[in-house]
């Protein structure tokens, strides 16, 4: 069961004109007119008040129907080198680029929530061939199981820790000893596991957030800066205007699981929340059809309430550990990330970028990986 298998994304034709019937029989939301007074509340942008307006989605399914072609944007994934195999009884799928420069860097990326393999395809050709091989990357990128081609998950248990030994077995078959690991998003959490996991195969730990908070020790906010105060707002502010999709889906994901099995203008809703205008049409709609394609809505959303149900080890982590964070995005306060993770050698704080960097800021992302994995070298 430790076969590598190559993989091509073929759908069959049959399927995707099931998904163009489903869109032209959608059945739209109502909603109330939008308060021409009302300004962005926090993270909230104008018209997003109560969720995802109804002009986002038809807007897109509009496009999905007229103008997005399903199999411009397949070759273009087919384009590199995609395979399968079977690890702890999970299919797993992935890209795995090898950089013409032999000495390159393993390294593994792992893709956040509502997103797939796809956040960091637009990466593969500047992190395997770049103009200095001293830069390069031979790169792993897998879908989480339970996303996309990687397909459902059968059995509960996959949380962060599981995905974490995972990618351990997952590099080991692939003959890479030592390497670093990425993580946006969920992967920003298991990222830290596949260090804490594997000290002697993890060369270092690179993530866009390192979710370190309050805990309600007496004085953790002695020293807090105004500016530090500042970011914690942002955090509240999220937590109270955004996080509904994160709390049902840790709570009671089979609630969702027939809405986003049965309608595709309803899956594309669902991860448009997040996505929204940060990334290009065509990736969200790319995004969107694997998803429905797959039928990893429900499985996908399981990956919260296994993380919710799931005793995590208490003590810090020690790997080598970078944080890029950006811009629009949640940003860490030092004292806490400190608290959590020993060993932080790179805290850079961009100045553009979003929550899904690997779309809107990738060379500020290609550069800071560079930046951080040419420090282990060097040191």
């Amino acid at each position: 069961m430790t076969e590598i298998k190559r993989f091509h994304i073929d759908i069959p034709q049959a399927e995707l004109d099931d998904l163009q019937a489903r869109l032209a029989r959608t059945r739209w939301a109502n909603e109330l007119p939008a308060d021409p007074d009302a300004a962005p509340t926090g993270p909230v942008p104008a018209g997003w008040e109560r969720g995802v307006p109804l002009s986002y989605v038809q807007e897109l399914v509009e496009r999905w129907q007229t103008s997005y072609d399903w199999r411009v944007h397949e070759a273009r994934l087919n384009a590199h080198p995609h395979f399968t195999t079977e690890i702890d009884g999970q299919t797993i799928h992935f890209v795995h680029v090898r950089s013409p420069h032999e000495d390159a860097t393993p390294l593994i990326l792992t893709h956040g929530w509502p997103n797939t393999f796809v956040e960091y395809m637009g990466l593969v050709e500047e992190l395997t061939n770049p103009a200095d091989p001293a830069d390069a990357f031979h790169v792993v990128v897998p879908d989480m199981p339970g996303f996309g081609f990687s397909g459902p998950t059968h059995e509960a248990g996959w949380n962060r820790h599981r995905v974490a030994a995972a990618w351990a077995e997952l590099m080991r078959r692939l003959g890479y000893e030592r390497y670093g690991v990425h993580g946006n998003d969920a992967g920003a959490f298991v990222a830290p596991e596949q260090g804490r996991q594997n000290p002697d195969q993890v060369i270092g730990v690179h993530v866009n957030q390192l979710f370190s908070f309050p805990d309600g020790t007496p004085g953790e906010f002695e020293g807090v800066t105004e500016e530090e105060a500042g970011m914690l707002q942002f955090l509240q502010s999220f937590n109270t205007e955004m996080s509904a999709y994160a709390e049902l889906q840790a709570t009671k994901p089979q609630n969702l699981a027939h809405a986003l099995a049965d309608s595709p203008a309803g899956q594309l809703a669902w991860i448009g929340q997040l996505l929204g205008t940060a990334v290009d049409p065509d990736t969200v709609l790319t995004i969107a059809t694997i998803y429905w394609l797959t039928n990893t809505g429900a499985s996908s959303a399981r990956l919260y309430w296994e993380d919710r149900h799931t005793e995590h080890p208490a003590e810090p982590t020690t790997a080598a550990t970078g944080l890029a964070s950006f811009a629009q995005d949640f940003r860490p306060v030092r004292k806490f990330a400190d608290r959590d993770h020993k060993n932080i050698v790179s805290w850079s704080q961009l100045d553009r970028g979003s929550h899904w960097a690997a779309h809107d800021a990738p060379d500020l992302l290609v550069a800071d990986l560079r930046q951080f994995f040419g420090g282990l070298r060097r040191r």
